[in-house]
């Protein structure tokens, strides 16, 4: 047997089987147990080719190929993730830099703030988590054009300027820290690092405060993180 002929036999093994002992388990026979009187003398003899009603497989090769497949299973998976950005004819500065910040930000690195009307013409404001609304919403619609990405009462903040309804919440990335005396604050969870998103001030430790010239919106800011935490 040439090395492709071992390694595509190996593979299917490796594919029928959850764990080494599951395979070696599928090679004990009735008889075997019956004689030997020891389901772990049964595997070990297995294992080391003395019995056995197939192929040969040492515990160290199904382990390294079974990790080899699932390593390629994800690179394949990760592919065939397009972004939903891809392809897309985007003419406003907005969504043309959402696009761009759009693979980045599935472990969470951008903050939006978004000022404009709602569809009852009431202003209203916030801050967006991009990456946790990435992960609960299908921004198909918005990058295509069919609607327009706005705060919502369940975002990191929103405030209705005619209401004057304030709403503040937390995210799997960032803490909202509502109670500070000088304005508000977001703290990054993976590295505990404050952004600040006060216009007259710096954003924080490796934050940055981008204006977008937009004609989809009164106002849009970009706020980008860089965490420096190892992982």
């Amino acid at each position: 047997m040439d090395r492709d002929e071992g390694l595509t036999a190996v593979d299917n093994i490796v594919t029928q089987f959850n764990t080494y002992e599951d395979f070696l388990d599928s090679q004990i026979t009735t008889v075997d147990l019956y004689y030997l009187e020891d389901e772990g003398l049964a595997r070990q003899l297995v294992e080391l080719g003395y019995r056995g009603t197939g192929e040969v497989v040492k515990r160290e090769d199904f382990e390294a190929r079974k990790a080899a497949l699932e390593i390629a299973r994800l690179a394949e998976r990760t592919q065939k993730k397009t972004l939903t950005s891809a392809g897309k004819d985007l003419q406003d500065n907005f969504l043309k830099a959402l696009a761009v910040r759009e693979e980045d930000n599935r472990n969470g690195k951008t903050v939006i703030f978004i000022r404009d009307r709602n569809s009852h013409g009431q202003e209203i404001s916030g801050y967006i988590d991009y990456a946790h609304r990435l992960k609960i919403e299908d921004f198909e619609v918005y990058f295509s054009g069919k609607r327009r990405l706005l705060p919502k009462p369940t975002d990191m903040s929103f405030y209705n300027w005619d209401s004057h309804i304030a709403v503040w919440n937390s995210t799997p990335n960032y803490q909202v820290i509502a109670d500070n005396p000088e304005g508000l604050l977001f703290k990054y969870k993976r590295d505990r690092k404050i952004l600040n998103v006060d216009p007259k001030v710096s954003p924080g430790d490796n934050s940055t405060r981008t204006p977008i010239q937009t004609e989809l919106y009164i106002q849009a800011v970009i706020f980008d993180h860089i965490s420096r935490r190892k992982t």
